[in-house]
Protein backbone atom coordinates (compact mmCIF):
# COMPACT_ATOMS: atom_id res chain seq x y z
CA UNK A 1 0.00 0.00 0.00
CA UNK A 2 1.63 3.21 -1.21
CA UNK A 3 -0.51 5.77 0.66
CA UNK A 4 -1.89 5.35 4.17
CA UNK A 5 -5.29 6.84 3.27
CA UNK A 6 -5.89 3.98 0.82
CA UNK A 7 -6.72 1.87 3.87
CA UNK A 8 -10.32 3.21 3.87
CA UNK A 9 -10.95 1.04 0.80
CA UNK A 10 -10.72 -2.04 3.02
CA UNK A 11 -13.97 -1.06 4.78
CA UNK A 12 -15.80 -0.72 1.49
CA UNK A 13 -14.43 -3.98 0.07
CA UNK A 14 -15.30 -5.95 3.22
CA UNK A 15 -18.88 -4.64 3.27
CA UNK A 16 -19.19 -5.28 -0.47
CA UNK A 17 -18.31 -8.96 -0.09
CA UNK A 18 -20.72 -9.37 2.85
CA UNK A 19 -23.55 -7.81 0.82
CA UNK A 20 -22.57 -9.98 -2.16
CA UNK A 21 -23.12 -13.06 0.01
CA UNK A 22 -26.53 -11.70 1.10
CA UNK A 23 -27.47 -11.03 -2.52
CA UNK A 24 -26.68 -14.60 -3.58
CA UNK A 25 -28.49 -16.06 -0.56
CA UNK A 26 -31.67 -14.20 -1.49
CA UNK A 27 -31.15 -15.22 -5.11
CA UNK A 28 -31.26 -18.85 -4.00
CA UNK A 29 -34.46 -18.13 -2.05
CA UNK A 30 -36.30 -16.62 -5.04
CA UNK A 31 -34.92 -19.35 -7.32
CA UNK A 32 -36.56 -21.91 -5.04
CA UNK A 33 -39.76 -19.85 -4.89
CA UNK A 34 -40.03 -20.19 -8.68
CA UNK A 35 -40.67 -23.92 -8.23
CA UNK A 36 -42.04 -24.02 -4.64
CA UNK A 37 -44.33 -21.02 -4.65
CA UNK A 38 -45.04 -20.91 -0.90
CA UNK A 39 -41.44 -21.40 0.24
CA UNK A 40 -40.86 -19.10 3.26
CA UNK A 41 -44.29 -17.50 2.72
CA UNK A 42 -45.57 -15.31 4.36
CA UNK A 43 -42.30 -14.47 6.14
CA UNK A 44 -40.32 -13.64 3.00
CA UNK A 45 -42.67 -13.26 0.01
CA UNK A 46 -41.22 -13.48 -3.50
CA UNK A 47 -41.53 -9.76 -4.20
CA UNK A 48 -39.64 -8.90 -1.01
CA UNK A 49 -36.89 -11.46 -1.60
CA UNK A 50 -36.48 -10.17 -5.15
CA UNK A 51 -36.20 -6.57 -3.92
CA UNK A 52 -33.47 -7.58 -1.47
CA UNK A 53 -31.68 -9.61 -4.16
CA UNK A 54 -31.58 -6.78 -6.71
CA UNK A 55 -31.03 -3.94 -4.23
CA UNK A 56 -28.19 -5.78 -2.49
CA UNK A 57 -26.55 -6.19 -5.91
CA UNK A 58 -26.73 -2.46 -6.59
CA UNK A 59 -25.50 -1.46 -3.13
CA UNK A 60 -22.57 -3.86 -2.99
CA UNK A 61 -21.40 -2.88 -6.47
CA UNK A 62 -21.56 0.79 -5.46
CA UNK A 63 -19.58 -0.09 -2.33
CA UNK A 64 -16.99 -1.86 -4.47
CA UNK A 65 -16.76 1.06 -6.92
CA UNK A 66 -16.24 3.50 -4.05
CA UNK A 67 -13.60 1.25 -2.52
CA UNK A 68 -11.88 0.98 -5.91
CA UNK A 69 -11.84 4.77 -6.23
CA UNK A 70 -10.47 5.26 -2.72
CA UNK A 71 -7.74 2.74 -3.47
CA UNK A 72 -6.63 3.66 -6.95
CA UNK A 73 -7.14 7.44 -7.08
CA UNK A 74 -4.54 8.28 -4.38
CA UNK A 75 -2.09 6.03 -6.22
CA UNK A 76 -2.88 7.54 -9.61
CA UNK A 77 -2.88 11.10 -8.23
CA UNK A 78 0.29 10.38 -6.22
CA UNK A 79 -1.13 12.02 -3.13
CA UNK A 80 -3.04 11.08 0.01
CA UNK A 81 -6.82 11.08 -0.08
CA UNK A 82 -8.26 14.54 0.60
CA UNK A 83 -10.21 13.39 3.68
CA UNK A 84 -10.03 9.80 4.95
CA UNK A 85 -12.34 10.85 7.80
CA UNK A 86 -15.09 11.84 5.35
CA UNK A 87 -14.63 8.56 3.47
CA UNK A 88 -15.00 6.58 6.68
CA UNK A 89 -18.01 8.59 7.87
CA UNK A 90 -19.83 8.17 4.55
CA UNK A 91 -19.11 4.45 4.61
CA UNK A 92 -20.99 4.04 7.88
CA UNK A 93 -23.83 6.30 6.71
CA UNK A 94 -24.18 4.23 3.53
CA UNK A 95 -23.96 0.89 5.34
CA UNK A 96 -26.48 1.83 8.04
CA UNK A 97 -28.89 3.23 5.44
CA UNK A 98 -28.61 0.02 3.40
CA UNK A 99 -29.15 -2.17 6.48
CA UNK A 100 -32.20 -0.17 7.62
CA UNK A 101 -33.67 -0.28 4.13
CA UNK A 102 -33.30 -4.07 3.89
CA UNK A 103 -34.78 -4.41 7.39
CA UNK A 104 -37.70 -2.28 6.23
CA UNK A 105 -38.26 -4.54 3.20
CA UNK A 106 -38.25 -7.66 5.39
CA UNK A 107 -40.19 -6.44 8.43
CA UNK A 108 -42.74 -3.93 7.13
CA UNK A 109 -45.28 -4.18 4.28
CA UNK A 110 -44.05 -2.11 1.35
CA UNK A 111 -47.01 0.28 1.41
CA UNK A 112 -46.45 0.88 5.12
CA UNK A 113 -42.75 1.46 4.49
CA UNK A 114 -43.67 4.07 1.87
CA UNK A 115 -45.93 5.86 4.34
CA UNK A 116 -43.34 5.75 7.13
CA UNK A 117 -40.56 7.19 4.95
CA UNK A 118 -42.41 10.15 3.50
CA UNK A 119 -42.99 8.81 0.00
CA UNK A 120 -46.19 10.88 -0.34
CA UNK A 121 -44.11 14.08 -0.14
CA UNK A 122 -41.84 13.04 -3.01
CA UNK A 123 -43.14 9.85 -4.62
CA UNK A 124 -40.22 7.76 -5.91
CA UNK A 125 -41.00 4.21 -4.74
CA UNK A 126 -42.58 1.23 -6.46
CA UNK A 127 -40.37 0.99 -9.55
CA UNK A 128 -38.18 -2.01 -10.30
CA UNK A 129 -34.56 -1.62 -9.09
CA UNK A 130 -35.49 1.77 -7.61
CA UNK A 131 -37.68 0.43 -4.80
CA UNK A 132 -35.61 2.21 -2.14
CA UNK A 133 -37.58 4.55 0.14
CA UNK A 134 -37.32 8.23 -0.79
CA UNK A 135 -35.34 8.94 2.38
CA UNK A 136 -32.82 6.27 1.39
CA UNK A 137 -32.50 7.78 -2.08
CA UNK A 138 -31.79 11.18 -0.50
CA UNK A 139 -29.16 9.53 1.69
CA UNK A 140 -27.55 7.99 -1.39
CA UNK A 141 -27.37 11.44 -2.98
CA UNK A 142 -25.64 12.85 0.11
CA UNK A 143 -23.15 9.97 0.21
CA UNK A 144 -22.48 10.31 -3.54
CA UNK A 145 -21.91 14.07 -3.33
CA UNK A 146 -19.49 13.78 -0.41
CA UNK A 147 -17.72 10.90 -2.16
CA UNK A 148 -17.34 12.89 -5.40
CA UNK A 149 -16.10 15.92 -3.46
CA UNK A 150 -13.51 13.77 -1.69
CA UNK A 151 -12.09 12.08 -4.77
CA UNK A 152 -12.45 15.25 -6.88
CA UNK A 153 -10.34 17.25 -4.40
CA UNK A 154 -7.80 14.43 -4.32
CA UNK A 155 -7.42 14.51 -8.11
CA UNK A 156 -7.37 18.30 -8.11
CA UNK A 157 -4.38 18.48 -5.76
CA UNK A 158 -2.49 15.60 -7.38
CA UNK A 159 -1.44 14.10 -10.71
CA UNK A 160 -4.10 13.91 -13.41
CA UNK A 161 -4.06 10.67 -15.39
CA UNK A 162 -6.39 9.25 -18.00
CA UNK A 163 -7.39 6.49 -15.58
CA UNK A 164 -8.44 8.69 -12.69
CA UNK A 165 -10.17 11.21 -14.98
CA UNK A 166 -12.14 8.48 -16.79
CA UNK A 167 -13.07 6.96 -13.43
CA UNK A 168 -14.17 10.38 -12.16
CA UNK A 169 -16.26 10.93 -15.30
CA UNK A 170 -17.95 7.56 -14.80
CA UNK A 171 -18.66 8.24 -11.13
CA UNK A 172 -20.05 11.72 -11.84
CA UNK A 173 -22.26 10.18 -14.53
CA UNK A 174 -23.42 7.56 -12.04
CA UNK A 175 -24.48 10.29 -9.62
CA UNK A 176 -26.13 12.48 -12.29
CA UNK A 177 -28.19 9.69 -13.85
CA UNK A 178 -29.34 8.52 -10.40
CA UNK A 179 -31.20 11.83 -10.09
CA UNK A 180 -33.77 10.50 -12.58
CA UNK A 181 -34.80 8.07 -9.84
CA UNK A 182 -36.57 11.08 -8.28
CA UNK A 183 -38.55 11.85 -11.45
CA UNK A 184 -41.76 9.83 -11.30
CA UNK A 185 -44.29 11.28 -13.78
CA UNK A 186 -47.91 10.14 -13.86
CA UNK A 187 -47.66 9.38 -17.59
CA UNK A 188 -46.49 5.75 -17.83
CA UNK A 189 -44.59 6.29 -21.11
CA UNK A 190 -42.63 9.20 -19.65
CA UNK A 191 -42.07 7.21 -16.47
CA UNK A 192 -40.57 4.28 -18.38
CA UNK A 193 -38.53 6.53 -20.67
CA UNK A 194 -36.77 8.32 -17.84
CA UNK A 195 -36.59 5.24 -15.59
CA UNK A 196 -34.24 3.77 -18.17
CA UNK A 197 -32.06 6.90 -17.89
CA UNK A 198 -31.01 5.54 -14.54
CA UNK A 199 -31.19 1.78 -15.12
CA UNK A 200 -29.76 1.59 -18.66
CA UNK A 201 -27.39 4.54 -18.59
CA UNK A 202 -25.81 3.15 -15.45
CA UNK A 203 -25.09 -0.37 -16.64
CA UNK A 204 -24.68 0.29 -20.37
CA UNK A 205 -23.17 3.75 -20.09
CA UNK A 206 -21.25 5.29 -17.22
CA UNK A 207 -20.58 2.03 -15.34
CA UNK A 208 -18.63 0.88 -18.41
CA UNK A 209 -16.27 3.81 -17.87
CA UNK A 210 -15.77 2.75 -14.26
CA UNK A 211 -15.17 -0.83 -15.36
CA UNK A 212 -12.67 0.15 -18.08
CA UNK A 213 -10.67 2.45 -15.78
CA UNK A 214 -10.40 -0.18 -13.02
CA UNK A 215 -9.37 -2.81 -15.57
CA UNK A 216 -6.73 -0.47 -17.01
CA UNK A 217 -5.34 0.29 -13.52
CA UNK A 218 -5.02 -3.39 -12.60
CA UNK A 219 -3.45 -4.29 -15.96
CA UNK A 220 -0.82 -1.56 -15.55
CA UNK A 221 0.05 -2.97 -12.15
CA UNK A 222 0.18 -6.66 -13.03
CA UNK A 223 1.70 -6.44 -16.52
CA UNK A 224 4.05 -3.46 -16.40
CA UNK A 225 2.97 -2.43 -19.91
CA UNK A 226 3.58 1.25 -20.67
CA UNK A 227 0.83 3.50 -19.38
CA UNK A 228 0.63 5.29 -22.74
CA UNK A 229 -0.30 2.07 -24.54
CA UNK A 230 -3.06 1.22 -22.09
CA UNK A 231 -4.42 4.77 -22.09
CA UNK A 232 -4.76 4.80 -25.89
CA UNK A 233 -6.86 1.65 -25.68
CA UNK A 234 -8.88 3.22 -22.88
CA UNK A 235 -9.77 6.28 -25.00
CA UNK A 236 -11.12 4.11 -27.83
CA UNK A 237 -13.07 1.79 -25.54
CA UNK A 238 -14.84 4.55 -23.61
CA UNK A 239 -15.68 6.45 -26.80
CA UNK A 240 -17.36 3.37 -28.27
CA UNK A 241 -19.07 2.58 -24.96
CA UNK A 242 -20.61 6.06 -24.72
CA UNK A 243 -21.61 6.32 -28.40
CA UNK A 244 -23.33 2.92 -28.47
CA UNK A 245 -24.62 2.96 -24.89
CA UNK A 246 -26.27 6.39 -24.90
CA UNK A 247 -28.24 5.98 -28.14
CA UNK A 248 -28.61 2.25 -27.48
CA UNK A 249 -31.02 3.19 -24.70
CA UNK A 250 -33.55 3.12 -27.52
CA UNK A 251 -33.78 -0.67 -27.39
CA UNK A 252 -35.87 -0.19 -24.25
CA UNK A 253 -38.24 2.15 -26.10
CA UNK A 254 -39.57 -0.41 -28.60
CA UNK A 255 -42.93 -1.21 -26.99
CA UNK A 256 -43.70 1.48 -24.41
CA UNK A 257 -45.57 3.96 -26.61
CA UNK A 258 -42.63 5.93 -28.01
CA UNK A 259 -42.33 6.80 -31.76
CA UNK A 260 -41.54 3.93 -34.14
CA UNK A 261 -38.17 5.40 -35.18
CA UNK A 262 -36.77 4.08 -31.89
CA UNK A 263 -37.09 0.57 -33.30
CA UNK A 264 -34.45 1.51 -35.88
CA UNK A 265 -32.23 3.65 -33.66
CA UNK A 266 -32.42 1.20 -30.78
CA UNK A 267 -31.73 -1.80 -32.99
CA UNK A 268 -28.79 -0.31 -34.89
CA UNK A 269 -26.92 1.14 -31.93
CA UNK A 270 -27.68 -1.82 -29.71
CA UNK A 271 -26.18 -4.06 -32.39
CA UNK A 272 -22.98 -2.00 -32.00
CA UNK A 273 -22.89 -2.32 -28.20
CA UNK A 274 -20.89 -5.60 -28.22
CA UNK A 275 -18.01 -3.77 -29.95
CA UNK A 276 -16.55 -2.01 -26.86
CA UNK A 277 -16.79 -5.27 -24.89
CA UNK A 278 -15.01 -7.16 -27.65
CA UNK A 279 -12.36 -4.42 -27.74
CA UNK A 280 -11.98 -4.79 -23.98
CA UNK A 281 -11.33 -8.53 -24.41
CA UNK A 282 -8.69 -7.91 -27.09
CA UNK A 283 -7.20 -5.15 -24.93
CA UNK A 284 -6.89 -7.30 -21.81
CA UNK A 285 -5.31 -10.29 -23.54
CA UNK A 286 -3.04 -8.04 -25.61
CA UNK A 287 -1.73 -6.31 -22.48
CA UNK A 288 -1.11 -9.60 -20.67
CA UNK A 289 0.73 -10.99 -23.70
CA UNK A 290 2.95 -7.88 -23.77
CA UNK A 291 3.64 -7.92 -20.04
CA UNK A 292 7.07 -6.94 -18.82
CA UNK A 293 6.83 -8.59 -15.43
CA UNK A 294 5.44 -11.71 -13.81
CA UNK A 295 3.47 -10.24 -10.95
CA UNK A 296 3.03 -12.67 -8.02
CA UNK A 297 -0.70 -11.88 -7.85
CA UNK A 298 -1.67 -14.33 -10.59
CA UNK A 299 -5.28 -14.58 -9.52
CA UNK A 300 -5.86 -10.83 -10.04
CA UNK A 301 -4.69 -11.31 -13.62
CA UNK A 302 -7.10 -14.22 -13.97
CA UNK A 303 -10.00 -12.09 -12.73
CA UNK A 304 -9.02 -9.29 -15.13
CA UNK A 305 -8.98 -11.61 -18.15
CA UNK A 306 -12.19 -13.27 -16.98
CA UNK A 307 -13.89 -9.88 -16.72
CA UNK A 308 -13.14 -9.06 -20.34
CA UNK A 309 -14.31 -12.43 -21.67
CA UNK A 310 -17.47 -12.78 -19.56
CA UNK A 311 -18.50 -9.14 -20.08
CA UNK A 312 -18.29 -9.68 -23.84
CA UNK A 313 -20.33 -12.90 -23.62
CA UNK A 314 -22.95 -11.63 -21.17
CA UNK A 315 -23.37 -8.00 -22.17
CA UNK A 316 -22.31 -8.37 -25.79
CA UNK A 317 -23.38 -11.74 -27.16
CA UNK A 318 -26.40 -12.43 -24.92
CA UNK A 319 -27.45 -8.80 -25.18
CA UNK A 320 -27.33 -8.91 -28.97
CA UNK A 321 -29.36 -12.15 -29.05
CA UNK A 322 -32.57 -10.28 -28.24
CA UNK A 323 -31.86 -6.62 -28.83
CA UNK A 324 -33.10 -6.23 -32.43
CA UNK A 325 -36.71 -5.04 -32.55
CA UNK A 326 -38.09 -7.92 -34.68
CA UNK A 327 -36.60 -10.45 -32.22
CA UNK A 328 -37.39 -8.45 -29.11
CA UNK A 329 -41.04 -8.34 -30.17
CA UNK A 330 -41.24 -12.01 -29.13
CA UNK A 331 -38.57 -12.25 -26.42
CA UNK A 332 -39.25 -9.06 -24.45
CA UNK A 333 -39.68 -9.77 -20.75
CA UNK A 334 -38.99 -13.48 -21.10
CA UNK A 335 -36.40 -15.63 -19.33
CA UNK A 336 -33.99 -14.74 -22.15
CA UNK A 337 -33.84 -11.28 -20.60
CA UNK A 338 -33.01 -12.86 -17.24
CA UNK A 339 -30.27 -14.98 -18.86
CA UNK A 340 -28.66 -11.85 -20.35
CA UNK A 341 -28.97 -9.93 -17.07
CA UNK A 342 -27.30 -12.60 -14.94
CA UNK A 343 -24.26 -13.13 -17.16
CA UNK A 344 -23.88 -9.44 -18.05
CA UNK A 345 -23.90 -8.25 -14.43
CA UNK A 346 -21.53 -11.00 -13.35
CA UNK A 347 -19.16 -10.59 -16.27
CA UNK A 348 -19.00 -6.83 -16.38
CA UNK A 349 -19.43 -5.57 -12.82
CA UNK A 350 -19.15 -8.41 -10.33
CA UNK A 351 -15.91 -9.65 -11.88
CA UNK A 352 -14.30 -6.20 -12.19
CA UNK A 353 -15.14 -5.59 -8.52
CA UNK A 354 -13.54 -8.90 -7.56
CA UNK A 355 -10.57 -8.02 -9.79
CA UNK A 356 -9.72 -4.85 -7.86
CA UNK A 357 -10.48 -6.54 -4.53
CA UNK A 358 -8.16 -9.43 -5.43
CA UNK A 359 -5.41 -7.01 -6.37
CA UNK A 360 -5.82 -4.53 -3.52
CA UNK A 361 -6.84 -6.59 -0.48
CA UNK A 362 -3.48 -8.37 -0.01
CA UNK A 363 -1.79 -4.95 0.07
CA UNK A 364 -4.47 -3.50 2.34
CA UNK A 365 -3.97 -6.43 4.73
CA UNK A 366 -0.22 -5.88 4.93
CA UNK A 367 0.96 -8.41 2.36
CA UNK A 368 3.93 -7.44 0.22
CA UNK A 369 2.32 -7.90 -3.20
CA UNK A 370 -0.02 -10.89 -3.22
CA UNK A 371 -1.68 -13.56 -1.15
CA UNK A 372 0.10 -16.85 -0.57
CA UNK A 373 0.15 -19.54 -3.23
CA UNK A 374 -2.35 -21.63 -1.22
CA UNK A 375 -4.73 -18.70 -1.00
CA UNK A 376 -4.42 -17.93 -4.69
CA UNK A 377 -5.11 -21.54 -5.66
CA UNK A 378 -8.20 -21.49 -3.46
CA UNK A 379 -9.32 -18.22 -5.02
CA UNK A 380 -8.80 -19.68 -8.49
CA UNK A 381 -11.12 -22.52 -7.51
CA UNK A 382 -13.64 -19.87 -6.47
CA UNK A 383 -13.20 -18.10 -9.81
CA UNK A 384 -13.94 -21.25 -11.80
CA UNK A 385 -16.81 -22.40 -9.58
CA UNK A 386 -18.61 -19.06 -9.84
CA UNK A 387 -17.85 -18.52 -13.52
CA UNK A 388 -18.86 -22.02 -14.64
CA UNK A 389 -21.98 -21.75 -12.45
CA UNK A 390 -23.04 -18.46 -14.03
CA UNK A 391 -22.53 -19.97 -17.49
CA UNK A 392 -24.88 -22.83 -16.57
CA UNK A 393 -27.39 -20.42 -15.00
CA UNK A 394 -27.35 -18.43 -18.23
CA UNK A 395 -27.75 -21.53 -20.42
CA UNK A 396 -30.61 -22.90 -18.31
CA UNK A 397 -32.43 -19.57 -18.36
CA UNK A 398 -31.83 -19.29 -22.10
CA UNK A 399 -33.37 -22.72 -22.60
CA UNK A 400 -36.32 -21.74 -20.42
CA UNK A 401 -36.70 -18.49 -22.37
CA UNK A 402 -36.66 -20.13 -25.80
CA UNK A 403 -39.29 -22.65 -24.74
CA UNK A 404 -41.33 -19.94 -23.02
CA UNK A 405 -41.31 -17.71 -26.12
CA UNK A 406 -42.38 -20.59 -28.36
CA UNK A 407 -45.15 -21.97 -26.14
CA UNK A 408 -46.51 -18.62 -24.99
CA UNK A 409 -45.98 -16.30 -27.96
CA UNK A 410 -45.18 -18.17 -31.18
CA UNK A 411 -47.03 -21.50 -31.20
CA UNK A 412 -50.33 -21.67 -33.09
CA UNK A 413 -52.17 -22.58 -29.88
CA UNK A 414 -50.35 -20.24 -27.52
CA UNK A 415 -50.63 -21.18 -23.86
CA UNK A 416 -51.18 -18.90 -20.84
CA UNK A 417 -48.24 -17.73 -18.75
CA UNK A 418 -48.69 -20.03 -15.73
CA UNK A 419 -49.27 -23.13 -17.88
CA UNK A 420 -45.96 -22.43 -19.62
CA UNK A 421 -44.19 -21.87 -16.30
CA UNK A 422 -45.16 -25.38 -15.21
CA UNK A 423 -43.65 -26.82 -18.38
CA UNK A 424 -40.30 -25.07 -18.00
CA UNK A 425 -39.90 -25.78 -14.26
CA UNK A 426 -37.10 -28.29 -14.99
CA UNK A 427 -34.94 -25.40 -16.16
CA UNK A 428 -35.66 -23.57 -12.90
CA UNK A 429 -34.59 -26.59 -10.85
CA UNK A 430 -31.36 -26.83 -12.86
CA UNK A 431 -30.84 -23.08 -12.36
CA UNK A 432 -31.19 -23.59 -8.60
CA UNK A 433 -28.53 -26.34 -8.63
CA UNK A 434 -26.19 -24.04 -10.55
CA UNK A 435 -26.99 -21.29 -8.03
CA UNK A 436 -25.88 -23.56 -5.18
CA UNK A 437 -22.65 -24.16 -7.10
CA UNK A 438 -22.19 -20.39 -7.40
CA UNK A 439 -22.78 -19.91 -3.68
CA UNK A 440 -20.21 -22.64 -2.97
CA UNK A 441 -17.72 -20.71 -5.10
CA UNK A 442 -18.45 -17.54 -3.14
CA UNK A 443 -17.87 -19.37 0.16
CA UNK A 444 -14.54 -20.65 -1.20
CA UNK A 445 -13.68 -17.10 -2.29
CA UNK A 446 -14.33 -15.73 1.20
CA UNK A 447 -12.41 -18.64 2.76
CA UNK A 448 -9.39 -17.84 0.58
CA UNK A 449 -8.80 -14.68 2.63
CA UNK A 450 -8.27 -16.70 5.81
CA UNK A 451 -6.77 -20.06 4.80
CA UNK A 452 -3.12 -20.82 4.01
CA UNK A 453 -1.53 -17.49 4.85
CA UNK A 454 2.09 -18.39 4.11
CA UNK A 455 4.44 -16.16 2.13
CA UNK A 456 3.98 -15.63 -1.63
CA UNK A 457 6.70 -16.79 -4.04
CA UNK A 458 8.07 -13.38 -4.88
CA UNK A 459 7.65 -9.70 -4.27
CA UNK A 460 7.28 -7.25 -7.14
CA UNK A 461 7.23 -3.53 -6.49
CA UNK A 462 4.21 -1.57 -7.70
CA UNK A 463 4.54 0.29 -10.97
Amino acid sequence: MTYQSQSVAKLYFTAAIALFAAQILFGLIIGLQYVIGDFLFPYIPFNVARMVHTNALIVWLLMAFMGAAYYLIPEEAETELFSPMLATLMFWVFLVAAALTVAGYLLVPYSTLAALTGNELLPTMGREFLEQPTITKLGIVVVALVFLFNIGMTILKGRKTVINLVLLLGLVGLAVFFLFAFYNPVNVVLDKMFWWWTVHLWVEGVWELIMASILAFVLIKVTGVDREVIEKWLYIIIAMALITGLIGTGHHYFWIGTPEYWQWWGSVFSALEPIPFFMMTVFAFNMVNKRRRNHPNKVATLWALGTAVMAFLGAGVWGFLHTLAPVNYFTHGSQITAAHGHMAFYGAYVMISLTIISYAMPLLRGRSAANSNKQQVLEMWAFWLMTVAIVFITLFLTGAGILQVYLQRVAENAQPFMAVQDQISLFYWLREVAGLMFFTGLVVYIASFFIGQDEPEAVVADA
